[in-house]
């Protein structure tokens, strides 16, 4: 039985594979001809773009009817993987989840950007993005490059880009969403949203609480969050906006279950706020922005059975400011050409606190740095008898703590009769070591070089009946190396962190989307990565196929996700194959009334992400959403 339903999925894949260029929000109907800003700095026709940039948009966000933005990615875009532990809760430090992956590159590892309109958004310190933080109330939309951005967006870009795009009206009106649910474990989800535009003045404003006790002793995780933006349009060709981002939370740790923990706790800040003005012209458009965001961090290891409480807690603080500035210029017809300059500081302190003991009261300071980078870029995009674009561009980016690099890029676009597009890149990325890897704990080096590889791709795709149907391809060949490993010491006992890794992924990325009816619509992806060298939370086998229906007020929605070979550990090697049926109804009541339900993992299997960290079995989730 479950083979004969995992070919039918195949089936289903092999017939509906599309390549996600080509943008679709397969939860809430497809959204041909949309405009992307990620990939490049202004608003472009993906099919204009050499590279692969899948967008997820509000439709979908709000019929996954999930808090969290990471699972609807994980499920959407091919080659993405997000890795959890639990109901509710991403967390961080040992034992969290929240890491973003892909094809094989690792958020966790600070490989994959995250951003929030444009501005990077992570710990200053660690690197990584603070997954918790990425919530669905304040989110328009996700646009996703697959593959190397460096050239545009520097350091950490080297495995890809997740740009989340916030929410904005566009027409004059006031709109105010309020939405609650109670399900497994004790959870409890809220938000309220009010959106307003009089004239020039726009805003948006989300709060929202949410909490789980989670299927774990001590495993509670409750977290708030807000969001506020504001914007003016000072003219019909300029406009200014402001933002701010605040989450809190609250979680534990248990532990693995072969040695759980006593007293892990972690209480953690986050905040981002940004402010800018735009310019749209005819024959240019630009932007300047400046960028700031923040965090404080107080985390308590806890303890296993028969061990003593830590005696001190961790603390640190980082923060990051950044200005961005760029402009496009369109000379002549079918050109673009876009310069840009960036500059990125990057900051944190982190301490031990003694709380027992003889030395309590006293701070033992583990690290106290900063860094500025300093980069230009040029990007040139020329079309060609209007059935070719060609496009180039390079990056100087200088780290005053590591060097300089150079990052290049290449590729085309071209259109083919019957709707068909072919694409292909060639780019390189690359990543500065953080913080942490030079300068904290036992394994710090301070004279580590960046990261680097060179990402190869040719993607084809093509749409059909009227766009009703859309399917493709991507093959891409990623070649790595200085690849930041910890490593025994030849010489003695301890660790130390040194470029040292060799990384040669390949592989195949697929996805479709068909819209069969004003009311039924299907989409599936797929991707298989090959990696010379595993890593931990990348699978190799990821599946996914859904089906909407939609009509007289009722809205629902089913998947099957199939993640085959997922790398739990690689020393030892563990993986996991788990089939996952997600389920989602809600029905209109009124104009200003809608309930709905989800239900997640409802084959009840048994599967990790996390080694030590099983997931819930079936959980289900019901509420209301009013709207007015």
């Amino acid at each position: 039985m479950r083979n004969t339903l995992f070919a039918g999925i195949v089936l289903v894949v092999g017939m509906q594979a599309n390549a996600a260029d080509v943008p679709v929000d397969s939860l809430g109907g497809q959204r041909l001809g949309e405009i992307v800003v990620t990939g490049t700095r202004t608003p472009s026709n993906p099919a204009l773009l050499s590279q692969t940039v899948s967008v997820v948009g509000r439709n979908a966000i709000e019929n996954s009817l999930r808090p969290s933005l990471l699972p609807v990615l994980s499920e959407q875009i091919p080659g993405l993987f997000t890795t959890s532990r639990g109901v509710y809760g991403f967390g961080v430090s040992t034992g969290s989840a929240g890491g973003i992956s892909i094809r094989g590159l690792s958020g966790g590892s600070a490989q994959v950007l995250t951003l929030i309109d444009g501005h990077p958004q992570y710990s200053g310190i660690f690197g990584h993005p603070i997954s918790d933080a990425l919530q669905g109330l304040m989110t328009e939309k996700v646009e996703v490059v697959r593959g190397p951005a460096s050239t545009i967006y520097g350091s950490n870009a080297m495995g890809g880009v997740v740009n989340v795009i916030t929410r904005r009206m566009t027409s004059d009106g006031v709109r105010t969403d309020l939405r609650a649910g109670y399900g497994s474990w004790n959870t409890l989800e809220t938000e309220i949203s009010n959106q307003l535009r009089m004239g020039k003045f726009s805003s948006t404003v989300s709060v929202s609480y949410n909490r789980s006790d989670n299927h774990r002793p001590d495993m509670e995780f409750s977290q708030t969050s807000g969001f506020a933006r504001l914007g003016y349009d000072i003219s019909r060709r300029w406009k200014a906006y402001a933002d701010i981002d605040l989450t809190h939370f609250n979680g534990e740790n248990p532990g693995p279950v072969s040695r759980p923990l006593t007293d892990s706790r972690q209480s953690i800040t986050r905040g981002a706020a940004a402010a800018g003005v735009e310019n749209h012209y005819d024959m240019t458009d630009g932007g300047l922005s400046v960028f700031f965001n923040w965090g404080h961090h107080w985390i308590n290891d806890g303890y296993a059975a028969g061990a003593s409480p830590q005696a001190y807690r961790f603390l640190s603080d980082d923060n990051m400011a950044g200005v961005s500035l760029w402009q496009s210029v369109r000379p002549f017809r079918g050109s673009t050409i876009t310069l840009g300059a960036d500059w990125f500081r990057y900051s944190g302190n982190a301490w031990n606190r003694f709380v027992e003991g003889p030395r309590t009261g006293e701070d033992l300071t583990i690290v106290d740095r900063s860094q500025n980078e300093f980069a230009g870029y040029i990007d040139v995009r020329q079309e060609i008898a209007r059935i070719l674009t060609v496009s180039a561009g390079v990056r100087v980016d200088n780290n005053d703590g590591v060097g300089t690099e150079w990052i290049p890029k290449a590729g085309f676009a071209l259109s083919l009769p019957r709707e068909i597009t072919l694409k292909g890149s060639v780019s390189k990325g690359f990543r500065y070591p953080t913080l942490r890897e030079m300068y904290m704990f036992g394994a710090a080096n301070p004279d580590l070089a960046p990261e680097s590889l060179w990402n190869y791709e040719i993607a084809w795709s093509q749409t059909l009946c009227d766009g009703a149907l859309e399917y493709g391809i991507n093959l891409f060949f990623i070649d790595a190396d200085n690849i930041i490993l910890t490593l025994p010491l030849t010489d003695g006992p301890g660790q130390l962190n040194v470029n040292s890794g060799k990384v040669v992924n390949k592989g195949v990325e697929l996805r479709g989307a068909w819209r069969i009816s004003p009311s039924w619509s299907v989409d599936a992806n797929y991707s298989f990565v090959d990696m010379n060298n595993p890593v931990v939370a990348a699978p190799v086998h990821k599946l996914y196929a859904g089906g909407m229906f939609m009509k007289d007020g009722w809205s629902v929605s089913t998947g099957l996700q199939y993640i085959g070979k997922l790398y739990t550990s690689v020393s030892p090697e563990q993986t996991e194959n788990v089939l996952l049926w997600n389920l989602r109804l809600q029905y209109r009541v009124n104009r200003w009334l809608s309930l709905w339900a989800r239900g997640e993992n409802l084959l009840a299997r048994r599967y990790e992400i996390n080694a030590g960290f099983p997931m819930p079995r079936a959980t289900a989730m019901a509420g209301v959403h009013l709207s007015f």
